[in-house]
């Protein structure tokens, strides 16, 4: 019988502009954890840009940090998949994952491996019955880069075999550590409801983050984009997979 997960941090994850770009699947082989392989949508290949508001935060589902319960995160995700025994586990790995604390920033980095970074970062959401608007940014240098997305009408549930699920429901994490291994955590929350985008687009330069090749693929207008809920959510306790 599998040992019970144990949390390592509960949060709220909130508003989540989502841009989900088309990318050569070869330009993502050199961020792929060993014992993980690449997942696709009918074919494709995504990465996803990602800002949302993290709130109620606590360290082990019980301990919330003084000053460090409600701030912003924005990522560069994709999507990968493993198989344990007969499931497949299919997950997320960050490119790189943007905060304005840098305790949490060390955190992440230290346990996980993560490629966490410190940058200022600001938000708004406005929301009212017909309409909703989220903006996420963070401050490079003198400049500031920017995700931004607008939606009409009520929230749904993804249809069953959409983009909109394929992108929200993927309930591990990969992660690449220094020695060659794989730090794999499951991460917990309900199905969320989203708005699909009428206007998203991104500006900015990001490659001191992500590099050229990256940075020219989120200049271009996303293939899709929407809006999610989001809920609570438990990140468990990462553990490194056996070679």
């Amino acid at each position: 019988m599998p040992r019970p997960e144990k949390i390592f941090l509960s949060a709220e994850w909130r508003d989540l502009v989502m841009l989900n770009y088309e990318v050569d699947p070869a330009s993502l082989q050199k961020y792929l954890p060993s014992g993980t392989e690449l997942d696709s949508f009918h074919g494709k290949t995504y990465v996803s840009l990602v800002g949302f508001r993290f709130c109620r935060t606590k360290l082990f589902g019980t301990i919330p940090i003084p000053f460090h319960t409600e701030f912003e995160e924005i990522n560069l995700r994709f999507y990968v998949r493993r198989r344990e025994g007969g499931e497949i586990r299919r997950g997320v790995v960050f490119i790189a994952e943007i905060v304005p604390k840098r305790a949490i920033a060390c955190a992440a980095r230290w346990l996980y491996g993560e490629n966490y970074v410190r940058r200022p970062t600001a938000h708004r959401v406005l929301t009212n019955e017909s309409r909703m608007e989220a903006e996420y940014s963070w401050r490079s240098g003198n400049e500031w880069c920017k995700l931004q997305a607008r939606a009409s009408g009520t929230p749904l549930l993804p249809v069953q075999g959409s983009l909109e699920q394929f992108i929200t429901e993927h309930y591990w994490g990969y992660s690449a550590q220094p020695d060659g291994g794989t730090v794999e955590y499951h991460v917990s929350h309900v199905p969320w409801k989203v708005w699909t985008a009428t206007h998203a687009k991104f500006s900015g330069d990001t490659r001191d983050l992500y590099g050229d090749e990256l940075s020219e693929l989120l200049a271009k207008a996303p293939a899709s984009a929407f809006i999610a809920d989001g809920s609570p959510v438990k990140v468990m306790r990462g553990s490194e997979l056996s070679s």
